[in-house]
């Protein structure tokens, strides 16, 4: 059956890709110039070539599959080997067992020569789906030619003559030190490490356990396991972790290193019971590389001014704001780096203390022995210290001893959970402290958030439509010049045509942050006294000088080191 380029058309307009006046112009364009409506439409950048399969798909009566998000099982993988994936075009992505049926993405999924091949060869029926040719190499390249797939499909070979139970707790560690599980494991925590992930997730699902990593803030899903592996490799980590294998009805938290080659990674294990069985999270701390400075963290210009000449001064409160996962520890550690010599006492109280700082004193709080934030800090002002750091302020006692702490002679640092820098004075305020306080022991507030920096390797320049183009300029405001061309930077994910080996095809690679910094000056203090609200304290800064997040964020993409549209997810109001 073949399809018009008409047919498309109006099959794209349906399908809400393009309106009915776009469509007509390209007809009419292709009629007087000779080139197919397809080519106009991707050469003007109107729709894109999964929006036109997709409705190539629906034309055909034919499944379309996006594989950029689809997890790959060793078990699915192994029933059509690489060769043939790779002559074909062709990939499996999920297996039916009660039909029999084996789904496999195609560029070509009308080819019905040779979808009777993998029938045969297989002994299982096929059913096709129309796929990107550029989501199925990379989906080859993820699913063949990583060493997870490899270790895992090796392991689940040795372990399928073998049924794998949940033992009583006696006989569980015969099972759990089996060679495939311990190979699994190994085989998890190496593409961790590979990947740069902050967390792995195991997450049991009602027929298999999916594995997922969180990559540059983002969580990937990269390997499904069989759901007969799932006690057995849980357990596995959990003796790692020195955490009990027999309890499964309440939470666990346990830790252990891992070492790669001259890498090693702390790990923080935290079980939790859910339907389908426990589920793992871990946490993966790096114990060498060292940390960064706050101008490799992202703070520049005058922000990064502000926030130096407030660290050096002997006393008062500073306070880095953002929502959880936003890098306010991180910041933090670089500005105790920054201040920690022989001639200062600085002591910390964290949840959890995630890097060790030669020469800091660092606790960790407990609070079943009775060691919180408040009593922490209570105990903290016995012990002569210079510089305190608290992990997070986040009830009326941690607040007024912070305060106090401050008032006393005392430079604490501190986070709170806010959304801007200018949320905080109000929030101190609601935690109960008194205005007047907040005034004398506040000396700056740094907002914050990250996002990914664009790929260095498959980085492209771009003009922005007049829309985007626009609303940077009015963000920017006299931040940019009047009349300066604006381009932007994206990551395109491919190199040579190939998925780009560097960000394993997403365009982004590693982190920056993105700031705004505030002063406690006489105009703030003078709002915050008469509990203004946070719009005013926010308008007093920028007028200041005070670039907000969404601005820096904008100069950021100017410079090409992040995306408007990732600034746009962590920055947006």
């Amino acid at each position: 059956m073949a399809v018009t380029a008409q047919q498309i058309l109006t099959t794209l307009v349906e399908l809400g890709s393009i309106t009915k006046e776009i469509a007509d112009a390209v007809q009419s364009e292709s009629l007087h110039s000779g080139e197919e409506p397809e080519t106009i439409l991707l050469r003007k950048h109107i729709t894109t070539e999964e929006a036109i399969l997709q409705a190539k798909a629906k034309l055909f009566h034919i499944p379309f599959i996006s594989l950029a998000t689809q997890a790959f099982s060793p078990d699915v993988i192994s029933m059509i080997p690489e060769s043939v994936a790779r002559k074909y075009i062709l990939m499996p992505f999920q297996y039916d067992e009660k039909q029999n049926t084996i789904s496999v993405a195609m560029v070509d999924a009308l080819d019905f020569q040779v979808i009777d091949f993998l029938e045969k060869k297989t002994g299982k029926t096929i059913a096709p789906y129309m796929g990107l040719k550029d989501d199925i190499l990379a989906a080859m390249n993820n699913a063949y030619t990583q060493t997870i797939g490899a270790d895992v499909s090796a392991a689940l070979k040795e372990t399928s003559t073998k049924e794998i139970k949940t033992y009583e707790a006696g006989h569980l560690g015969e099972v759990i030190r089996e060679a495939p599980i311990a190979q699994i494991v190994s085989a998890i925590l190496e593409q961790a490490m590979r990947l740069r992930a902050s967390d792995v997730h195991i997450e049991p699902q009602e027929l298999d356990t999916r594995v997922r990593y969180r990559v540059d803030g983002v969580l990937q899903e990269r390997l499904l396991l069989p759901n007969r592996l799932h006690d057995a490799v849980i357990s596995r980590i959990k003796i790692l972790g020195d955490m009990k294998i027999d309890e499964r009805r309440i939470p666990q938290d346990g830790r252990f290193n891992f070492k790669m080659g001259d890498a090693e990674v702390d790990l923080r294990v935290s079980s939790l019971p859910t339907v389908h069985g426990e589920k793992i999270v871990m946490r993966l701390l790096k114990k060498s590389g060292g940390v960064p400075t706050l101008p490799e963290l992202g703070l520049r210009g005058l922000g990064l001014k502000n926030l130096e000449a407030n660290i050096l001064r002997p006393h008062g409160i500073i306070l880095v704001t953002g929502p959880t996962g936003s890098g306010k520890t991180t910041t933090l550690y670089a500005v105790l780096t920054k201040l920690n010599n022989a001639k200062v006492n600085i002591l910390t109280l964290e949840d959890p203390v995630e890097y060790q700082i030669a020469g800091v004193n660092q606790v960790q709080i407990n609070p079943v022995a009775g060691l919180t934030f408040a009593t922490g800090l209570r105990s903290f002002l016995r012990q002569d210290p210079n510089i305190m750091l608290v992990g997070e302020i986040r009830d009326r006692e941690t607040t007024e001893l912070a305060i106090q702490a401050a008032l006393t002679g005392h430079l604490v640092f501190s986070t709170l959970h806010t959304n801007n820098a200018a949320g905080a004075i109000p929030r101190l305020i609601d935690l109960g402290a008194e205005p007047f306080l907040v005034v004398s022991a506040l000396n700056a507030v740094v907002g914050q958030r990250i996002a990914r920096k664009i790929c260095p390797t498959c980085k492209e320049e771009y003009k922005p439509d007049e829309a985007v183009a626009k609303s940077v300029r009015e963000v920017l405001g006299n931040l940019l010049e009047k009349d300066k061309e604006i381009s932007l930077y994206r990551g395109k994910g491919t190199a040579n045509n190939d998925p780009c080996s560097s960000c394993q095809g997403t365009g982004y690679l590693g982190r920056i942050g993105i700031f705004e910094v505030f002063t406690m000056t006489d105009p703030i203090s003078r709002l915050t006294l008469s509990r203004s609200p946070m719009k005013d304290i926010e308008n007093q800064a920028i007028q200041e000088g005070m670039i907000t997040l969404k601005q820096d964020g904008y100069l950021k993409a100017l410079e090409g080191t992040t995306s408007i549209e990732e600034v746009l997810r962590v920055a947006e109001d």
